[in-house]
């Protein structure tokens, strides 16, 4: 990484490239004798009081103390990806919300305030795909009130780590408060691989409305409320999958489950567990591998999922499918005092 002109270090930035992508060397140890450089990229969202901010790929949030800073330049925006189909940030948000629809939701300008009783941050949280039409704390205010109306922590999710990422607003949301909690890698395929993937597995059965037995399988809620059935059961084209547990008839116990929503040339993928005693059996590729075929049939050509940063089988699950990380997205709930 290049930073020298003539052999010396240089500065060629400054508070007007806020926004813009950056790459900063620093001194770990400002003054100190034998200080190392470390290095850092990321979108510079503030340059106040001295300090630097930059929001990495990965939404960790740099601060840089104006005297550490050894070098630093504008450099272009992050490459394309290469594996996967071409899409942005914001369309695959858009889809996957119309997969995960909320119980109630309400416009804020261009932001989407969604509820569902609690039942996931995906349907309880702000998707701010837009200007919300008034200045941030006032919106921020006005999310926190809509919320606390309804018995529920606000939530904003936020996009980091691709062209259209929104690192401005997570560095804004740190700067007041808010607290990221979770963070979710979108990823993306081609879907024909994946429907190949796993075709030998075993039997699976699909349908379009969900059972008791797929329901006490997918155990992400205390209660069969409306809600759950509601965003379980809204999209486009909605496919639940099910392979029946060993010797037990059709719909009294299943080994896993999956659910897929195909939206024009996507198939969003969702639920996808298998029960502990039946796992290493090949049976959640099974699942994914029947509703790809499924999606295929409706004219579906590209796959995208989310999982959990911190859900190491599963993303190496999804590696193996062929699935790679497009950007992240990150909950940031509301500090205890709404940010007031």
């Amino acid at each position: 990484m290049d930073f020298t002109t003539g052999g010396r270090l240089t500065v060629r930035i400054t508070a007007a490239d806020v926004g813009k992508r950056v790459s900063v060397r620093r001194w770990s140890e400002p003054g100190a004798p034998g200080g190392r450089f470390t290095d850092a990229v990321g979108v510079l969202t503030s340059w106040d009081g001295g300090v630097l901010c930059l929001t990495r790929r990965n939404g960790e949030i740099v601060r840089i103390p104006e005297s550490a800073l050894a070098a630093g330049k504008v450099v272009p925006a992050a490459p394309a990806r290469r594996r996967g189909p071409a899409a942005s940030a914001a369309e695959l948000s858009r889809v996957a919300a119309r997969a995960w629809p909320p119980a109630v939701s309400e416009p804020l300008g261009g932001w989407t305030l969604r509820a569902s009783g609690g039942f996931t941050r995906r349907a309880n949280s702000v998707l701010p795909l837009g200007d919300p039409g008034v200045p941030l704390d006032e919106a921020l205010r006005r999310v926190v009130r809509w919320y606390a109306g309804r018995g529920l922590p606000a939530y904003v999710q936020v996009t980091t780590g691709a062209g259209d990422g929104q690192e401005e607003l997570a560095a804004a949301l740190a700067g007041r408060g808010w607290i990221r909690e979770v963070s979710a890698e979108v990823r993306i395929a081609a879907l024909a691989p994946v429907a190949e993937a796993g075709a030998a597995a075993g039997p699976v059965r699909l349908a379009r409305s969900l059972d008791a037995a797929w329901l006490r399988r997918y155990r992400r809620f205390a209660d069969d409320a409306p809600e759950v059935r509601r965003v379980l059961c809204g999209g486009p084209s909605v496919w639940f999958a099910a392979v029946p547990a060993d010797g037990q008839p059709d719909a009294a116990a299943t080994a896993a489950i999956g659910r897929c929503v195909v939206d024009g040339r996507w198939a969003g993928f969702s639920a996808v567990e298998t029960a502990p005693e039946h796992r290493r059996r090949g049976l959640a590729s099974a699942v994914m591998a029947a509703l790809a075929a499924r999606a295929l049939e409706e004219g579906a050509s590209a796959a995208y999922l989310q999982v959990e940063t911190e859900n190491g089988p599963a993303r190496t699950f999804y590696d193996r499918l062929g699935f790679a990380v497009h950007h992240t997205y990150h909950h940031w709930r509301a500090p205890d005092d709404g940010g007031n």
